[in-house]
């Protein structure tokens, strides 16, 4: 069940105890700041800070970007070169158009392609080295050396709305990368991975923009729907070293005749990459290692029946020559079924497990070769949580949690990002309850120190989708409609993680394997059949239910079920037919 925060501020506004409303969501001391704190060059972070951009040497020095020029460009986004000599500010986002602003002389220019003045562009963003940048304009991508170079186009096939060169697609952007971004850059900025999407032949849809104007605006997209044709999918590398020699980056033989998705990109070497492929059913992953010189690929690791886009969007971890990898495997425990765990793959053959246990490991973050340690984040000291934990790749047994004795009562839900000698860490609080919401400090990985970048201090002063492989409860902070609802109106608020969720083992995870809308059903149905019972409740209780996407779906089948004690329901986009999907009963 989810717990109410009562509120207040300083100017009255809202005193303990009184209700949430609607409008409270959307007002600014119910606002949670990311400050979006990022590495630059391994001992610099940049963030924002009271509406001010800052970028700081670590406890030492800190530089400031005067708000003028964000007020100046209404900057929404920005972004500063790997040199530490230029910013890159995203301005006027609506219509996609740039700028770059000279952090030492202020000098400003204007980021265009070729022969183009006042262009709209899609995308631009930094390289890994000097002031190298790239940026999408109709849909195809260019280079630029240095701020001052000349802009070279790598690509030329794309087309408004059908073929999309180093962006994704709807498609892409919204169900397999979760990010407009579709290229990668090399280590040493030497080259440029890109997908290339071609939409030809999927339908279009056309979706209304109320919008802007007195009437309705109809705007075309192309939207695959089940049993129809889905965009077509390339991966190519391009060098950057004049020669603009590209090279395509084949599927696996099994692939080859049949639809299949790039479900993630990473470089593992200035010559190797490491790609997931994965079949239209999603039953099928191949992670594949690619030399890009000559586009030869080979499969390191398949696997069969992925529920989730978290396992099939997982990014593996190479060591610094490619010949060990470490990712997240299924492990038997005793008879509670199998949890993910890190596995050591070394020279495609050895195979050794890193962790076990009835718990499971939510994200590898990082390898640290010098030392032989492996960093990552699991749900060991509780499944709604996420801890940031260590542990030897030479003896397993020394495993230790960071993070778990760090403000223990205030927080217990992390992301991390370390700088690449490990020697720090950006961590992120995604919350405890209520209590301590989002904070980014920074530590140093072996000492308990911590430096506070952002304390989210209005926030904290005015407070004291459904898909299988998900998690619905959790200690990570929420404010949104049901904490409206359950301040405002009188309503229960229950979430329940039953058969089909991640993070609670595969047991759980694999009982909705070819029984989609039956297990996980009877669950609800039981979970608040043992509610509406419950002997201290002497309330009248009316019993409803919202739920979207797959959780539409399964809205439809507890209203219709029998026997259930559901009145009312919402179902928003809901799966209404599963006879397409090939793998799912009908």
């Amino acid at each position: 069940m989810k717990a109410l925060c009562h509120f207040f501020t300083d100017d009255g506004a809202k005193s303990l105890g009184t209700q949430l409303t609607l409008d409270d969501l959307f007002q600014r001391e119910f606002q949670v700041h990311d400050p979006d704190a990022k590495w630059i060059n391994g001992m610099f972070i940049q963030y924002i800070h009271n509406s001010t951009y800052q970028m700081s040497l670590i406890f030492e020095i800190t530089l400031y970007l005067s708000q003028m020029y964000f007020a100046t460009f209404k900057a929404s986004k920005f972004a500063v070169s790997p040199d530490l000599n230029f910013v890159l500010l995203g301005y006027d986002v609506k219509q996609g158009l740039h700028n770059d602003v000279g952090f030492s002389t202020r000098e400003v220019r204007e980021l265009n392609p070729p022969e183009v003045s006042d262009s709209v562009l899609q995308f631009a963003s930094w390289g890994v080295r000097d002031q190298q940048l790239v940026y999408a304009f109709e849909n195809n991508i260019y280079y630029k050396t240095d701020v001052k170079s000349s802009s070279w186009r790598l690509t030329s096939s794309g087309q408004e709305g059908v073929v999309f060169n180093g962006i994704a697609d709807w498609l892409y952007e919204e169900e397999v990368l979760h990010s407009q971004v579709a290229h990668w850059w090399s280590p040493d900025g030497s080259r440029l991975a890109y997908l290339n999407l071609n939409d030809t032949l999927v339908p279009n849809m056309l979706l209304p923009r109320f919008t802007g104007a007195l009437y309705p605006r109809g705007q075309l997209y192309p939207y695959p729907k089940v049993g129809q044709v889905n965009p077509t999918v390339k991966l190519y590398v391009v060098t950057l070293d004049g020669g603009s020699q590209t090279t395509e980056l084949r599927p696996p033989n099994s692939f080859e005749k049949s639809d299949y998705y790039i479900t993630m990109v990473k470089w593992v070497t200035e010559e190797k990459i490491g790609v997931r492929w994965l079949n239209r059913a999603q039953n099928t992953s191949i992670l594949s290692l690619c030399e890009v010189t000559m586009g030869a690929c080979i499969k390191v690791s398949i696997v069969h029946w992925l529920p989730s886009f978290f396992l099939q969007n997982e990014e593996p971890l190479f060591s610094k020559d490619g010949n060990t990898f470490f990712l997240t495997m299924p492990i038997k425990h005793g008879g509670r079924g199998s949890f993910h765990h890190i596995t050591m793959i070394s020279d495609q053959v050895d195979m050794r497990h890193l962790t076990s246990g009835s718990w499971e490991v939510s994200q590898i973050l990082e390898y640290d070769e010098e030392t032989d340690t492996v960093y990552f984040l699991s749900t060991e000291d509780g499944s709604i949580q996420r801890q940031l934990y260590r542990v030897s790749a030479v003896n397993p047994f020394q495993r230790e949690c960071l993070t778990c004795s760090l403000f223990k009562t205030q927080c217990s839900y992390y992301d991390a990002v370390f700088n690449p000698d490990y020697q720090y860490v950006l961590l992120n609080c995604r919350g405890n309850n209520c209590v301590w919401l989002i904070q980014t400090f920074i530590f140093p990985s072996l000492y308990i120190e911590n430096d506070t970048l952002e304390k989210n201090t209005a926030l904290r002063d005015a407070l004291i989708d459904s898909a299988p492989g998900g998690q619905a409860v959790s200690d990570q902070f929420v404010l949104d409609w049901d904490s409206v609802l359950v301040s405002s109106d009188n309503v229960i608020v229950a979430r329940l993680d039953g058969s089909g969720s991640g993070f609670l083992g595969q047991r759980v995870l694999h009982e909705v394997h070819q029984r989609l809308g039956t297990v996980e059903v009877q669950d609800q149905i039981a979970a608040y059949m043992g509610f509406y019972l419950y002997p201290t409740m002497h309330v009248q209780l009316f019993l409803g239910v919202f739920l979207q996407a797959y959780g539409g779906f399964l809205s439809s089948l507890l209203l219709l079920s029998s026997g259930s004690m559901f009145r009312c329901g919402v179902a928003v986009a809901p799966v209404t037919d599963w006879r397409l999907y090939g793998n799912f009963p009908v």
